[in-house]
């Protein structure tokens, strides 16, 4: 009996790191030994950003949402017994790319690895950070110059590293469409590409095409996402070949790897994400053709905060489970020639290259943000109008909501709960690096690092040398601003009513009503304190007050609470909303509130929303705020009347 050839089974990851590098090493090395086979590493917003733990706009954030890396110190502890030249590593971080590659190379090079056989992936994406993510530092221009220089030093140095993974996962959650997912992650890949001619030769140019990759959300309409991966793998052939002159086969190979759809994940029976997961893993599994070359899945009480080391297991036992227990490896494409398959595929590319020629008469993606993030926003207002008006089915949160108390929200409230005082400790961690470290070395490869940024060369090697000299992720980061600039990306929500949310007549009279009581409209400031890019919450709100008849305020992402306290002060909102989904509610908040009543705003209404646990909506009702939302509020008219009747003078002298 001839024995079956078995295809190799995908990366198995989770995307993991939170608290201080210590217990994340901990967390990685009991993952491996569960049979992880690579590593996926979060980091915390502040490291994301390029500020050091103990900078203002850090506060409340380290080691929230991911580890804190502020030092080759930290990235040495985070990578203690990981050998990493047995190890594929994927860092997900953007604007802060060549610092943390930096660091890792330095690591590796104390380890005795031969940096040319390091594997792995920085995601490097800046594009999508301007649309959906928010964790850009740079303009986009100098944003794509450090692209780039990372692209071309690890042809040279790090051959086996994919140094850019275009990441079309926070398009979706911001709303793309598939058509748009396809297109404006594709124009992403090719501005990076068009960067690239002329710093390697020629001839080496499809190499270095073969070295990108993609990162990649799968929704539950899972036969459309499994079409959508199939024309991701067409296109991207197509453009490969005729756009960049790409004969071989191998180079034009569509390698990407995935997360299933967090944004899917709901806070009302959150027992039920277990099945969304297993779903969406089937959409970039089941097609041989299309199949990821690594999948992490979330875990299934995500909504709800921070996964425990054993709900990470959960999801990672779904992969094992798929790979090692089933026979879809023993079989080839399961779905070539099926027709309705393929006109669907079809019908995906045709959309998306119309998009794509789209992008190319703006010139391009870099020149077409403001045009792309104006499109996701609509795009999301369209998906939620969809939920609200029961028109899209999303169970146990707009049908079949009568349920059983769930067993697996057990005492601690079923998540991880980071301790407040690993952010101290993480500061009198970095003060003492700051005091042992050589300052005249740290100052020479600082200046050549600035010196390398504004000659435009290659800031990978001095970038190198700062971390082995003991420079700081904001001091490298300050380099960087100081040479470039800083930027604020467009909020992707005009001044102008939409006219397509249905059903807000009433709002609009009450919104009408109450404005005429105050003598002026109804005032709402929409504020995002911290360092939380995840700004589509905060958009919709926003939108949809807009389209209410408010008079909105909305300056973007990562404000200070001293900065919303002083735009109160100049806007004199009625209303204040703050959208915080990184956790770290409590310690901004309270900061807010208490400037506010510092201001004499004290009189003034706040209302929050984000991934907020019970317990920490009390704690937030006895600051003074006066409703917290959390996912399972969902009707955003129901929070608009809210708003209204926050602002109500005759309803304030009731109470």
């Amino acid at each position: 009996m001839t024995e079956i050839q078995k295809d190799r089974p995908w990366l198995i990851r989770t995307y993991a790191g939170h608290s201080t590098a210590k217990a994340s090493n901990t967390l990685y090395r009991g993952n491996l030994a569960k049979g992880q086979t690579g590593l996926s590493v979060a980091f915390d917003l502040p490291t994301q950003t390029g500020y050091d733990s103990d900078h203002v706009l850090a506060r409340g954030e380290v080691g929230k949402v991911g580890v804190p890396i502020c030092h080759l110190g930290d990235m040495r502890t985070l990578f203690d017994q990981i050998p990493l030249d047995q190890m594929n590593t994927s860092m997900t971080i953007n604007a802060t790319a060549p610092w943390l590659l930096a660091l890792y190379i330095a690591v590796a090079e104390e380890q005795g690895v031969d940096v040319a056989a390091l594997q792995g992936t920085v995601q490097n994406d800046i594009i999508k950070e301007y649309l959906s993510r928010g964790t850009y530092v740079l303009p986009p221009e100098p944003s794509l110059k450090l692209i780039t220089d990372v692209a071309a030093y690890c042809y040279t140095n790090v051959p086996k590293w994919n140094p850019m993974n275009v990441c079309s996962y926070h398009l979706q959650e911001a709303g793309a469409t598939p058509e748009q997912e396809l297109a404006f992650a594709l124009a992403t890949a090719q501005a990076v590409l068009d960067g690239l001619k002329g710093q390697v030769p020629d001839e080496d140019f499809p190499m270095l095409v073969g070295r990108i990759s993609f990162f990649v959300n799968a929704g539950i309409r899972f036969v459309t996402e499994m079409c959508k991966m199939r024309a991701f793998v067409d296109l991207w052939d197509e453009i490969c070949e005729t756009r960049y002159g790409v004969s071989d086969p191998k180079y034009r190979r569509f390698r990407y790897g995935v997360q299933v759809n967090s944004l899917g994940l709901t806070e009302q029976q959150p027992e039920n994400n277990v099945y969304r997961i297993l779903i969406e893993m089937l959409a970039v599994t089941l097609s041989k053709k299309a199949r990821a070359r690594a999948v992490q899945l979330p875990a299934w009480n995500e909504a709800l905060g921070l996964p425990r080391p054993w709900d990470q297991q959960w999801s990672m036992r779904m992969q094992q489970i798929l790979a090692y227990e089933t026979d879809l490896l023993e079989f080839g494409d399961l779905f070539d020639g099926n027709p309705n398959v393929d006109a669907k595929v079809e019908e995906l590319k045709t959309g998306a290259r119309a998009e794509l020629a789209n992008l190319d008469s703006m010139g391009g993606a870099v020149k077409a943000i403001e045009y792309m993030k104006s499109r996701l926003v609509d795009s999301n207002a369209d998906r939620l109008n969809l939920i609200e008006a029961g028109q899209t089915t999303v169970v146990g949160v707009n049908r079949f909501t009568t349920t059983e108390p769930s067993p697996l929200q057990t005492e601690d409230g079923g998540i991880m709960v980071v301790d407040p005082a690993v952010e101290q400790e993480q500061i009198d961690r970095l003060n003492e690096w700051r005091g042992q470290r050589d300052a005249n070395r740290v100052a020479a490869a600082l200046s050549a690092l600035r010196a390398a940024a504004k000659s435009g060369a290659n800031i990978m090697g001095p970038s190198i040398e700062a971390a082995k000299a003991g420079a700081t992720t904001g001091e490298w980061a300050e380099e960087m601003r100081s040479v470039f600039g800083t930027y604020r990306g467009p909020t992707g929500v005009s001044g102008s009513p939409s006219n397509k949310t249905e059903g807000l007549d009433d709002i609009r009279a009450a919104v009408d009503a109450v404005s005429d009581k105050l003598g002026r409209r109804l005032k709402f400031l929409v504020g995002k304190p911290g360092l939380d890019g995840h700004s589509n919450g905060a958009e919709q709100i926003a939108f949809r007050a807009r389209d209410c008849g408010m008079d909105i305020e909305y300056q973007g992402i990562r404000l200070t609470p001293a900065e919303l306290v002083q735009s109160a002060l100049d806007n004199k909102p009625h209303v204040v909303g703050l959208s915080i989904l990184s956790g770290s509610h409590i310690p901004l908040v309270e900061d807010l509130i208490a400037r506010m009543k510092e201001a004499g705003l004290g009189e003034v209404p706040v209302v929050v929303g984000g991934i907020i646990p019970d317990d920490d909506a009390a704690r937030l009702r006895a600051l003074g705020v006066a409703k917290v939302y959390t996912p399972k509020d969902f009707e955003l008219n129901s929070i608009m009347k809210d708003i209204v009747t926050l602002a109500d003078p005759q309803a304030i002298a009731a109470q």
